[in-house]
């Protein structure tokens, strides 16, 4: 094979604030080839999530930091090119942390293999992938739903969100959707949530009010700050508050906000607990499968924004903190 070059996007500096083009170097090396434990896997699609800002930071979290000078860490699918992995061969697809370049070499306990017959490639890296798996864990083990009840998301029309408020009503649920502009919040329509929130041109607390007349059983929080502080007036007796994200502090220079109606918690005998999709691991190949029968079923639905080429991933992700994404944010690498 002739000799490939990998360009890879590498962390410079550790952001203050939002995200700058300094922060970032865009390099290129060769490619190695395949060894007795690797293989070497194209990058076709990676995944754009607001957690990648946390990763960039330095501190104690649930992942260790990206390190200066490290490509920067990814989900994505890919193809496989070379391989002496009895368990993979030269044009599998295949799921693993590929990281923000075009080739990886991986070992196969690295990589899961994705099946392009049942669902296009990005749907594995948004209602099939980390996103749907944290919806579905975030809502059924975290916020424990029960039928009739009215179940909140902020940050409604993004990855989650979407497909919780899908999943809610699934479960026979109410489902109030929290958004940002009258598009994301026809989308919301269209998924079938019963009621869209507009925060950038409502009054949310009122809009709360009467999108919620007995309360709010179930937060599932992808925003944080203002909108949570404004949640926790509304809840019934023994809500749950599901913490998944919250992407208005991420870029914060000041300390971040918490939220100052938190003995809510206490009035109502709620409870409010944080998840991460990666404590449920064992449980994903029974998780994606319910949720690829809801697709079948045409009860689930999967939206993801495609945005093209290895160079525009810098501007990409800054489109995760601007909101102007709908759906799943997805870089394309390469052609399949």
């Amino acid at each position: 094979m002739a000799t490939l070059t990998n360009h890879q996007w590498r962390l410079a500096a550790r952001p203050a604030g939002a995200v700058k083009p300094t922060d970032w170097n865009f390099t290129e090396e060769p490619v190695g080839s395949a060894t007795a434990d690797k293989l070497l896997v194209k990058t076709l699609y990676l995944s754009l999530d607001p957690a990648m800002r946390g990763w960039m930071n330095e501190g104690k979290s649930y992942i260790p930091p990206v390190e200066i000078g490290a490509v920067m860490r990814a989900g994505g699918v890919g193809k496989v090119i070379e391989s002496n992995d009895t368990r993979y061969k030269a044009g599998d697809f295949v799921y693993g942390t590929l990281n923000v370049q075009e080739y990886a070499l991986m070992t196969g306990k690295e990589l899961s293999p994705v099946d392009s017959r049942l669902a296009p490639l990005p749907v594995y890296l948004s209602a099939l992938g980390l996103p749907g798996l944290t919806a579905y864990f975030g809502l059924l083990d975290v916020g424990k739903p029960a039928p009739a009840q009215t179940v909140v998301v902020s940050g409604a029309a993004g990855a989650v969100g979407s497909v919780v408020g899908q999943i809610a009503k699934i479960k026979g649920c109410r489902a109030v959707g929290i958004a940002g502009g009258a598009d994301k919040c026809r989308y919301l329509r269209d998924l079938g949530f019963d009621v869209a929130i507009d925060y950038k041109n409502s009054d949310v607390k009122a809009a709360l009010r009467d999108a919620c007349p007995k309360g709010i059983d179930v937060f599932f929080d992808n925003v944080g700050g203002e909108i949570l502080d404004i949640a926790l007036t509304r809840l019934a007796r023994h809500a749950r508050i599901v913490i998944c994200g919250a992407i208005s502090q991420y870029n914060n220079t000041t300390p971040v906000k918490g939220p100052s109606n938190y003995l809510s918690l206490l009035v109502h005998r709620a409870t409010m607990a944080g998840m991460v999709v990666f404590d449920y691991q064992s449980r994903y190949p029974d998780a994606m499968r319910e949720m690829a029968a809801w697709m079948q079923a045409r009860k689930l639905k999967s939206r993801e924004h495609i945005v093209e080429g290895i160079e525009k991933f810098p501007d990409a992700l800054s489109m995760l903190f601007s909101g102007e994404n709908m759906g799943k944010l997805v870089l394309k690498v390469a052609a399949e």
